[in-house]
């Protein structure tokens, strides 16, 4: 089954073509990479299929619904049923490791006792129970990585979204963290989707690599 597709895309902003009629269909389960140059249009991809941005022409698919298509968002990204890891983490710094994964769990409505079974689980599952009530400046940068991965998986998504997720991390770390990634997606199964200029992270972090060039796909390999 179709997790999430990408429908003859195309994004400008201005003069400059940011994607020119991208094709991608992913299939439920499946590690995704998005690979290119910076400018190649993946992180614009990534974007349009999140909702925060809209298509200028074709369409964007999750499941069996077009939440976006021509230059309408017709599903809001609130309601896309996708988690997402961004480049810079985005972690509210005033809030607790709890406090950054029930926010997510309180805007959809979860009630109490299941969103405190949900971040037990997955902090678990990441290795931080113990850290459940610190801020996002008393982690290490491996921690604060793992709590954005915790935020966006405890939302249960149809697909897990990651920004050029590990960028900013020493060689050691992002080697560690790579390892830590497939053991997740062994463990739960969801889909991923990866927008990376490294070509050692894209393929060992992806099942299927799609490499990006002047916004379009110009091929793919295992």
């Amino acid at each position: 089954m179709t997790a999430v597709e990408w429908r003859a895309v195309s994004k400008r902003y201005g003069p400059r073509v940011a994607l020119a009629s991208l094709s991608v269909a992913v299939v439920a389960g499946e590690r995704v990479a998005l690979w290119g140059p910076s400018g190649c249009g993946k992180t614009t991809a990534l974007r349009l299929l999140a909702g925060f941005e809209a298509p200028d022409s074709g369409a964007v698919s999750i499941g069996e619904r077009t939440v976006s298509e021509g230059d309408r968002i017709l599903v809001a990204p609130e309601d896309r049923e996708l988690g997402m890891v961004f480049q810079d983490l985005a972690l509210w710094p005033h809030l607790s490791v709890r406090g950054n994964l029930e926010f997510g769990l309180k805007a959809r409505r979860v009630p109490a006792s299941e969103r405190e079974r949900r971040i037990r689980e997955v902090l678990a599952l990441v290795g931080l129970e113990r850290e459940l009530e610190l801020r996002p400046d008393q982690l290490s940068g491996g921690q604060q990585q793992r709590v954005a991965l915790a935020r966006a998986l405890v939302l249960e998504p149809r697909a897990v979204l990651m920004d050029e997720p590990l960028s900013s991390l020493d060689a050691e770390l992002r080697a560690a963290l790579r390892a830590e990634i497939r053991r997740l997606h062994s463990r739960l199964g969801f889909t991923l989707i990866l927008v990376t200029h490294d070509r050692e992270e894209a393929a060992e972090l992806s099942s299927r690599v799609v490499v990006m060039g002047a916004g379009s796909a110009r091929g793919e390999h295992s």
